[in-house]
């Protein structure tokens, strides 16, 4: 633990830091913390905090950077964020998620983060096999061919054709509808399957293929699209100065935005957590960059974690303004999905 006086110290280095870009020294420090202090002893504890390894000292300036640690150390302990700015932001949030279409929405979500930092924001997409089914439609297209109107629990709508052994007339393809909206609205195709076998025995033995190839091709069909990562703004973090001067760095990190494979898996440890996680420089050991940050979220439909949001951009953030930023988001897209 820090004490008081060093906390200060460190909390207005980070702050200025993060403002300006530019290494601090004992001077400015000492000015900007309003501590009753000599030089000498503010350098003191600016060595003790290097030794701690809390900031370091660039080989081109007398003044101070924080360290990764340096920075965790300022959003666990020292960072305070304004509730009231959080509120404010979801009200000019709200009018902009609408959930006509959960694609558009979880689009317009990514959009939204990145424009509302400057950085790149990122949406994982929900595990469509997690999802539970709203509503079912049969329509008789042609003798012996039905279509399959699925409506799952986040709005999408999946179309399918089915091939059937007889000709059902429009008032079976009704009955049978109704049975399994009556029966399984809101449940997952894993429950459905675990049910449907036996309560099948109730009907005529001729609905059951008909039922039995319906909850088939709609698993398949809403299982089909993998887990997807909508990016956007990638192009802001070329205009930072901390990651966009060292091309090598930004050729790495486009490549992990190409492959999306090592967001999924970063992103994936968000969805697990309660609240906003912070992942600085290397403490996730995924991404390849010590200059680059990951502030995220998971997001709900009706109470359950689906999927995850949030920023990526360079370690040195306004993390008070960033962190409010995806927590509401992540509370108004839940919102947004399970209306």
């Amino acid at each position: 633990m820090l004490n008081p006086r060093a906390q200060l110290l460190l909390k207005t280095l980070v702050e200025r830091y993060i403002a300006d870009g530019q290494p601090v020294g004992s001077r400015t420090l000492l000015q900007l913390s309003g501590l009753d202090l000599s030089p000498a002893s503010v350098r003191n504890v600016m060595a003790q905090l290097e030794e701690l390894g809390f900031i370091a000292s660039p080989h081109t300036s007398a003044g101070r950077i924080p360290t990764t640690l340096g920075y965790r150390y300022f959003v666990d302990t020292l960072m305070t964020v304004s509730s009231e700015s959080g509120e404010v932001l979801r009200q000019q949030l709200a009018s902009q998620l609408h959930p006509d279409s959960p694609q558009r929405l979880m689009n317009t979500t990514s959009q939204l983060l990145s424009e509302l930092t400057r950085f790149a924001g990122v949406v994982v997409t929900p595990k469509r096999k997690n999802l539970a089914i709203r509503h079912i439609e049969f329509l008789r297209m042609s003798p012996q061919r039905v279509l399959l109107i699925l409506v799952a629990t986040d709005g999408s709508v999946q179309n399918r054709f089915l091939q059937t052994d007889r000709d059902y007339s429009a008032a079976e393809l009704t009955e049978a509808a109704n049975f399994l909206n009556q029966h399984y609205a809101g449940c997952t195709f894993l429950v459905m399957r675990a049910r449907l076998q036996q309560e099948l025995q109730q009907l005529q033995s001729d609905m059951t293929a008909l039922m039995s190839t319906a909850l088939a091709v709609g698993e398949a069909a809403l299982a089909e699209e993998e887990e997807e990562v909508v990016l956007s703004g990638e192009g802001n973090l070329l205009s930072s100065s901390d990651l966009g001067g060292n091309l090598e760095q930004m050729r790495r990190l486009f490549q992990v935005f190409e492959q999306k494979t090592v967001l999924l898996q970063l992103l994936d440890v968000s969805q697990r957590a309660q609240g906003v996680q912070i992942f600085i420089g290397g403490e996730s050991g995924l991404l390849p960059l010590d200059d680059c940050s990951v502030v995220a979220s998971p997001y709900e439909i009706d109470g359950e974690v689906v999927g995850t949001l949030g920023v990526i951009g360079p370690t040195r953030m306004a993390y008070e303004r960033v962190i409010p930023i995806v927590d509401v988001t992540a509370k108004l897209l839940s919102n947004a999905l399970s209306g």
